[in-house]
């Protein structure tokens, strides 16, 4: 008695489909890894500007509340435009007695601050000597943006702020507003807005404030 064998394979066709098959399945899982991969280097990028905006603006509030006059005897605020605040405080400065000039500005879609430190005596501030710094990058808006707002002493949480050009010697609450894009998605025009502000204490004149 004679046993027959048989011997089973993949004809031609097969092979060509399976082959197909399973390209299809590479394109599909490349092309969803790098949509993973790219949106997990965007987000903590999204993250940080936020992230940035917030401490910028925690520290901008400390430094116009404690905002006093110069150790040159100069004014508190003498800058006051929609895009750049100049004035002098001692927050953070090296000393009890040091009285800093600090400068924020916008300019192409990034936040700066600029800090003078007073040397000699009496105190002189030269100017050749700012330490500037980005803080905050992704600021909407490229530069022309308003983003320092300011009010006098009646101001109770709802009044409009005063109109450029500002007489700094009404100034005694000052507004920052950031709008940060959103860097989650490429070319996403969406944003997060940061706001907050204060009264500078030694030009109060509301107690309300």
């Amino acid at each position: 008695m004679s046993t027959k064998r048989t011997s089973y394979g993949f004809t031609l066709v097969e092979t060509l489909v399976t082959v197909f098959i399973f390209g299809i399945v590479m394109i599909v899982t490349a092309r969803l890894l790098i949509v993973i991969f790219t949106n997990s280097t965007a987000d903590p990028n999204a993250l940080n500007a936020v992230d940035q905006a917030q401490s910028a603006a925690s520290n901008f509030v400390n430094q116009i509340r404690g905002a006093a006059y110069g150790n040159d005897g100069s004014y508190p605020i003498t800058e006051a435009s929609s895009t750049e605040i100049i004035f002098f405080s001692p927050y953070g400065s090296a000393g009890s007695t040091t009285v800093d000039r600090i400068r924020y500005y916008l300019a192409s879609s990034t936040l700066y601050e600029g800090v003078t430190t007073p040397s000699g005596s009496p105190g002189s501030y030269n100017l050749a000597n700012e330490k500037v710094s980005a803080i905050v990058n992704h600021v909407s808006g490229s530069g022309t943006s308003t983003i320092f707002f300011y009010y006098n002493g009646s101001y109770a949480g709802t009044s409009t702020a005063l109109s450029q050009p500002v007489n700094v010697n009404q100034v005694t609450y000052v507004g920052i507003t950031l709008s940060i894009l959103n860097q989650e998605v490429s070319n996403s025009t969406t944003t997060s807005v940061i706001s907050t502000g204060a009264a500078i204490r030694n030009l109060k004149t509301n107690l309300g404030n």
